[in-house]
Order: C-alpha cells, then sequence, then structure tokens
C-alpha cells in the first residue's frame, strides 16, 4: 500500500511538472532507497544529509521483512536498496531470478559467539551444544566462525553454505543445536554457546564488542552491499550515492553511534 502511494504521488509530481525543463526535472528527482529499521536505515539518514551536499536527494522508505526491499528493487518501486549482505543478495537472485548488483560495500554486523556458561572459547567442553542459525547462509557463517577459532574443520568444498554435515573434524565432539536465528539470544540458557547475529544481539540486551567471546573479523565475507538493478548500475546518481555512503561524516557516525557492534567494511 505505501509503494503504491509512493509510486501515485511521483506520478502526480510528474504532471505537476510537466511545464519544467527535463534536466531540471531529473536534476531534482529523489532516488528512492529501501532499507530495513534499525542500523540500516539509521546510517542511510546520514548518507542522505551528505548526499544532498552533492545535489542528490535520498528519499529514504523502510522495510521491516527481508523479502520485500528485493522485491520493491526488481519491480521498480525502488531506485536501491540498502540492508543485505553479498550471500543474502546472491541467494536472493538464484532463487527469485531477480537482476541485481551490489555497487559497494556497507557495513558489517560481525556474528558473535556468546555465552553464559564460559567466558572463552577454550573453557568449552567435550560435548558442549553449541546453537547455530538454521537458515543456510547464516548457520555456514556460524560454522566457519567456529572453524576460524580452530574448534572445527569444515569440508573445504561447503563454502559458506556449510551445515554441521560438512564438518570433518570437530576434537570436541561439540553438539549443534539449529535454532531460528531470532530465537538464539534465549538459547543462551540451554545451550554452552550460541552464535547470533548482531541485531539480535543487540535487541536483547547484549553488547557485540563487550559480552562476544568471539566475532567475526572486518575482512568477513558477509558484509552489506549497496544493490540496485543490473541494468542501471552505472547511473551517475549510483556513484554520488557511494561516494556519501564512503564519506568520512558516515564513517565517523558509525564509530561512534555502534562502537564495534557494526563495523564500516569500505
Amino acid at each position: 500500500m505505501k509503494l503504491n502511494f509512493i509510486k501515485a504521488v511521483a506520478v502526480l509530481a510528474l504532471a505537476a511538472g510537466a511545464g519544467a525543463p527535463l534536466g531540471a526535472y531529473a536534476q531534482n528527482k529523489a532516488i528512492t532507497v529501501g532499507v530495513t529499521a534499525g542500523p540500516h536505515a539509521e546510517i542511510m539518514e546520514v548518507v542522505k544529509a551528505q548526499a544532498a551536499k552533492d545535489g542528490l536527494a535520498v528519499k529514504i522508505i523502510e522495510f521491516s521483512d527481508y523479502v520485500q526491499p528485493n522485491a520493491a528493487l526488481a519491480a521498480g518501486d525502488l531506485d536501491a536498496n540498502s540492508y543485505q549482505h553479498q550471500p543474502y543478495l546472491d541467494n536472493a537472485n538464484a532463487d527469485r531470478g531477480y537482476k541485481l548488483v551490489s555497487i559497494a560495500k556497507t557495513v558489517i554486523f560481525p556474528i558473535g559467539i556468546y555465552s553464559k556458561k564460559v567466558k572463552s572459547l577454550s573453557e568449552l567442553k567435550q560435548g558442549a551444544r553449541i546453537g547455530i542459525p538454521n537458515d543456510p547462509t547464516n548457520g555456514g557463517r556460524a560454522l566457519l566462525l567456529l572453524q576460524a577459532q580452530g574448534l572445527i574443520k569444515l569440508n573445504p568444498g561447503a563454502g559458506l553454505k556449510a551445515t554441521p554435515l560438512d564438518v570433518v573434524e570437530n576434537a570436541r565432539k561439540l553438539r549443534f543445536i539449529e535454532l531460528d536465528a531470532a530465537q538464539l539470544p534465549r538459547s543462551l540458557d540451554d545451550t554452552d554457546a550460541s552464535a547470533v547475529n548482531t541485531n539480535f544481539a543487540m535487541q536483547a540486551g547484549l553488547d557485540p564488542k563487550r559480552d562476544a567471546i568471539a566475532q567475526e573479523a572486518p575482512d568477513s565475507p558477509y558484509a552489506n552491499v549497496l544493490v540496485v538493478r543490473q541494468q542501471d548500475k552505472d547511473r551517475p546518481e549510483f556513484a554520488k550515492l557511494v561516494a556519501a555512503y564512503h564519506s568520512a561524516a558516515v564513517k565517523d557516525y558509525i564509530l561512534n553511534k555502534y562502537k564495534g557492534a557494526v563495523i564500516a567494511a569500505w
């Protein structure tokens, strides 16, 4: 309903400006960027202010789920979106036939290992229960983090979609409990440790920088990206949008606002 309203307003605005020079209209037209509520929306407000200094108007549209921003972009209701990491985009393109591409890295929400039972991974005992997300993207992400910490080894061919079936070495015989990602903070009372996405950790009152006993490195392949339709990737407005996002002002905002819970990926 919201998107249809936006389209109607855009049509009326175009009709109202029919007498204006086409170049002036194109120069003043805002680009619409879809985001999810929370840090993505907050950061984009700072980007919007920076872009305005370069003559680019940005209209921000918030979504409450991860499916609609790509659907809206593919349908032409958005010019760009900023809310997903590259593996998620790759899956969406493969599953839904979208022709969407990333034009820049934005931020990383590093997944972390949390525990109420131990203060370091070295304290995990034989047979410890480890909660991990049950979706292919984030489940593999959690297992790769455990591998990076030296706790397990994965089949090299598994890549980013590794599952517990791809664990080929597990000296401590860790037991993996697959749960919906949103439920993992609550699992900490029952597991020895759990891998929790930053957004869900923050919603549960956890401080990723202080409370995580292990965390993804900044060079994680799960950097979030700015996404546009493939045929539009060379539009000059997007070069301005990327420059605004990659500005020192935005990087400083991320550092001061999130204090390591969200990391600039450029």
